[in-house]
Formats: structure tokens, sequence, C-alpha cells
């Protein structure tokens, strides 16, 4: 392979590597999950959920080609097996368990929510250990979409949690 010359020791280059290849391992657990999900949702909020999780999928897809494809830029190889993702992820499986449409939406806000801060952490450890604003530059555009969807996730709950008051403080005390 020809030498790669864009400012960064290989050694630089291989530490962002490393990191995007666990980012890469989380984003794709959390693709299986959001498929999962989304072909498993049942009840009066399958619509909304359904099309909601297949945005946030084909965002997810985009994004992992966009990291695999970093990696390949930085000189280095992505991980491509489901061992791999296994290894380096820093998300949590539920083999054998099928929640319900609430807990689902709970178990993916607190999968983003993993995903943003880690992001975070890689963002500073691009710029400040390893020198690579481009790809601190590049995980700070997606920690934002990981915001966004776990605020929509969020708000999902929130919206649920005040529906269900609101019925129950419009019910009169006799009937509680």
């Amino acid at each position: 392979m020809r030498p790669i010359n864009i400012g960064l020791t290989q050694e630089q280059r291989q530490g962002v590597i490393d990191l995007l290849n666990a980012d890469l391992s989380d984003f794709y657990l959390l693709l299986i999950k959001t498929k999962k999900y989304h072909w498993d949702v049942v009840g009066p909020q399958f619509r909304s959920l359904h099309q909601l999780w297949e945005e946030h999928y084909t965002a997810l897809t985009a994004n992992i080609d966009e990291i695999a494809e970093r990696i390949r830029a930085l000189g280095g190889y992505p991980v491509g097996t489901a061992a791999g993702f296994l290894k380096l992820t820093t998300l949590r499986e539920h083999p054998g368990d099928l929640p319900d449409a609430h807990e689902m939406v709970a178990r993916l806000v607190v999968d983003h929510e993993q995903i943003i801060r880690n992001l975070r952490a890689h963002i500073e450890r691009c710029d400040e250990s390893y020198n690579d604003q481009g790809t601190a530059d590049f995980l700070t555009g997606l920690m934002g979409q990981h915001e966004e969807m776990a605020w929509m996730l969020r708000s999902f709950i929130e919206g649920e949690s005040v529906e269900n008051s609101r019925v129950q403080s419009e019910t009169p005390v006799a009937t509680r």
C-alpha cells in the first residue's frame, strides 16, 4: 500500500481507527436493535414508531457506511463481523426478550445516550490526543444526529407519561 501522508502519523491514524471501529460497532448493534423493534412493535403506537424507526435505521445505515469509509480513508480496515462488533460494542443486547413498545423506546434512548457519551469522548481524543480535527468534526456531526434521535425517543416517552397523567387527572375522584 502506498504510504499515507495526510499530516498524521501511523500511530495517530491507528488511534483514530480504533475509536472509529468502536463507534462502528455501537452503531451496528443499534441498527440491529432498531430494525428488530421496527419489525416487532405492536399496539396503538405501532404506526408512529414503525415509521420513526425506519427513519432512524435508514440514517444509521448511511452513518455506518460513512464510518467504514472514514476508516478506509485513514488507511485502516473496518470491523466487519458480528463477533468483532460484539467484542467492541458498549451497548447491551437483550437476546430472547421482546419488550413492549414503551420499553423498546426506553432501551433505544439508553443506547443513543451511550453513543452520544462515547462520541463526545472520541471527539475530544481525536482533537487533543491524535490531532485529527477532520475526524473530530465528522464525529460531531454524528453526535448531533444521535442527540436528535434520542430527543425524539425521549419525547415519545414523556408524551406518553403526560397523556396518562392527564387522563388520570380528568377521571372523577369518585372512580379513582
